[in-house]
């Protein structure tokens, strides 16, 4: 089965003002949720985000979806063995112009299949690249993940990572609709920052392949 896919979740936040265009084309946002299963809730928040982006800006949008996978998933990358779904994966983030990446968080930390597929990314592929970092949990105790591990992960790539993360607790979440205000809140924050970040790197992009 195809693991990237052009589907997001739908959510209740209300639209805003009709999206701004970029010139030379719609750049492409990666949505990346390490869920491994369905109904996901770390995929409801990884497109609860992008669709508060596509409110502000106009993007092409590539869904990850890990739970799709094979039995190759796991090989390592030097053994030969790694599979074709894994290799569309890690190239689908490889030319994304911005990227969306949450996870489940599991005994302190983001997801091994999540790691997994990072492992297989260039260092030089996310190099000033904007990303926003989120993750789902049980509970608060779990909210300085998005600190303590995936920011120090995508700042070993040299990404612009948005300053507002986004982790979302099982009690905020309730699928297919978010409604808590405070959750809410920090998806619109963290949209609105990747935005101008977005809308520069795509231009200095376009004026370097014109």
């Amino acid at each position: 089965m195809n693991a990237v896919t052009n589907s997001i979740h739908s959510n209740n936040i209300e639209p805003i003002a009709a999206p701004s265009g970029l010139r030379g084309g719609k750049p492409k946002l990666v949505v990346f949720s390490g869920n491994t299963r369905r109904p996901s809730k770390s995929r409801l928040l990884a497109g609860a985000i992008a669709e508060e982006v596509l409110r502000r800006v106009e993007v092409e949008i590539k869904t990850i979806d890990l739970s799709e996978l094979g039995d190759t998933s796991l090989a390592g990358w030097d053994s030969g063995k790694v599979g074709e779904p894994l290799k569309a994966i890690v190239r689908t983030i490889e030319e994304a112009d911005a990227l969306i990446a949450v996870t489940p968080v599991y005994k302190g930390s983001y997801t091994g299949l999540f790691k997994h597929v990072i492992d297989g990314v260039k260092p030089e592929a996310l190099n000033g690249k904007p990303v926003i970092i989120g993750a789902t949990g049980g509970g608060f105790r779990h909210a300085l993940v998005v600190e303590h591990q995936l920011r120090p992960l995508f700042g070993f790539f040299n990404a612009q990572v948005a300053g507002a993360a986004v982790y979302a607790s099982d009690g905020e979440l309730v699928d297919p609709d978010i409604t808590d205000i405070a959750l809410v809140s920090r998806i619109r924050l963290a949209a609105e920052q990747i935005v101008p970040l977005l809308e520069h790197q795509f231009a200095k992009s376009a004026a370097f392949q014109a």
